[in-house]
């Protein structure tokens, strides 16, 4: 985990009640492609794909499966009890299966930190 504790007052917030969040330091993405984080009380997960960073939930949406034991490829992360993938864009669940997608969040880096949007879910643009 890499989390830092998070201060109410955000001056980042937007009016839609969405904010920047500090996830870790661009450190603790150098030699993993996933890392576990847990930012305004929520388990997310982000995902190095090549130079693009995601964000999304930990959690498969089907049984709760810890994503971060899953693995990255092609844009696609693979659960790792079910090996169904998610599209890191848009949450997709690959074809065949009949659950929700999975959430997906902005990403940004200021400086030496990544941000993950929170509050504005769903087909959040990643950073590249």
């Amino acid at each position: 985990m890499c989390a830092k504790p998070i201060s109410e007052a955000n001056p980042a917030s937007a009016a839609d009640g969405a904010r920047w969040v500090h996830a870790c330091g661009r450190d603790a993405l150098a030699s993993r492609g996933l890392v576990p984080v847990f930012v305004a009380g929520r388990h997310l997960l982000l995902v190095q794909d090549g130079t693009t960073l995601f964000a999304v939930e930990r959690a498969c949406p089907h049984e709760g499966a810890d994503l971060a034991l899953g693995h990255c490829a092609a844009g696609r992360l693979h659960c790792p009890r079910h090996q169904a993938w998610f599209s890191l864009t848009d949450g997709a669940v690959s074809p065949g299966w009949s659950f929700r997608g999975l959430e997906t969040f902005a990403t940004r880096h200021v400086g030496d930190d990544v941000e993950i949007r929170i509050g504005h879910a769903l087909g959040a643009k990643p950073v590249t």
